[in-house]
């Protein structure tokens, strides 16, 4: 990954990782889920664009849900922690986005890294 890459998908996965923070301060448990689906999707698509790829927008929900349902089973406390926690009034508001971006973070790095490997062309340049 070129630094110009590392910069765009620094922007790309910070930007959508505070949206989808901004989310899940709803302490409505289950709708973090589908904002983190939303997020991903959009950031998906996005980080293809840093490799010069082009992907659908059901392609990237695909990626996204695989991606997702990875790290929640990668790190199923969390997913939890983040979810139940927003029955606790108050603090629910802080815990489930501070989970939800460290989440999106490691996520979207991890896309980003198959994604540059999907792109790479037999030359070492984007396909």
């Amino acid at each position: 990954m070129t630094e110009d890459q590392k910069t765009k998908c620094h922007a790309i996965i910070h930007s959508h990782a505070a949206a989808a923070a901004a989310g899940n301060v709803i302490p409505i448990p289950g709708l973090g889920i589908a904002v983190d689906v939303v997020t991903m999707t959009t950031m998906t698509m996005a980080l293809c664009a840093v490799f010069g790829g082009s992907i659908t927008q059901e392609t990237a929900k695909s990626l996204a849900i695989a991606a997702l349902k990875n790290t929640a089973l990668k790190q199923p406390i969390k997913t939890l922690a983040r979810e139940l926690s927003k029955l606790i009034p108050g603090l629910g508001q802080v815990i489930a986005p501070s989970i939800a971006v460290v989440m999106l973070e490691a996520t979207g790095w991890v896309l980003a890294s198959e994604l540059e490997t999907k792109f790479k062309g037999p030359g070492g340049t984007a396909a």
